[in-house]
């Protein structure tokens, strides 16, 4: 075996035990989620049984996760860097795990639109968190305030917009790939109402 195999074999292992001790089960309980014997399952955390694919993917689905995500190797990559959209006033990041998901830092100055006309629904989700200021969003004929360390979270096809109140507020948002496709092509005076 190579170091890397052997750095990864010893990560599946952690990860097993970690997410067993997180879900509060014992290997008594583990071993009975994944119909394997306990003995089985304490050498296999312990390294003393080899890792069978079919093993793997009995204790992905009793731990509740992926195949993918319990073998997934260390990347290097893991500080990234912002895309920046200055005429928008934008920071974005993908996200890795989740190709279609995007975070969006933004600054807000104006409030929300008067005319309800100027309120947009496309399919997707939405989440958001106030990092400073008061943000306003308008959602379906509710007008909600959401300040400072308040989150909220919409299905983007209620018609909804969001502005600042009394000053300038920031903003942190998820938006699903849905959602961002929803905000492609508005243009600069929009993108940072709607949404």
């Amino acid at each position: 075996m190579t170091q890397d195999t052997d750095d990864l074999d010893g990560l599946v292992r952690k990860r097993i035990r970690a997410l067993r001790v997180a879900q509060g089960w014992s290997l008594e309980e583990l071993a009975a989620r994944a119909k394997v014997s306990q003995s089985t399952l304490s050498r296999i955390e312990n390294g003393q049984r080899r890792l069978a694919l079919d093993q793997l993917v009995t204790l992905a689905r009793a731990l509740d996760t992926s195949l993918d995500q319990l073998v997934e190797n260390a990347s290097d990559d893991v500080i990234i860097s912002p895309m920046i959209d200055a005429s928008h006033g934008l920071m974005r990041w993908p996200i890795r795990a989740e190709p279609g998901m995007t975070v969006v830092r933004q600054r807000m100055t104006e409030p929300p639109p008067e005319n309800t006309a100027r309120m947009r629904a496309h399919p997707g989700r939405e989440w958001l968190v106030v990092l400073s200021g008061t943000a306003v969003l308008l959602l379906a004929g509710r007008r909600l305030r959401i300040e400072t360390n308040q989150a909220a979270e919409f299905p983007t096809m209620l018609p909804h917009a969001i502005g600042s109140a009394g000053g300038p507020c920031e903003i942190l948002g998820i938006f699903d790939r849905d959602a961002r496709r929803g905000h492609q092509g508005t243009d600069s005076a929009q993108a940072p109402k709607s949404g």
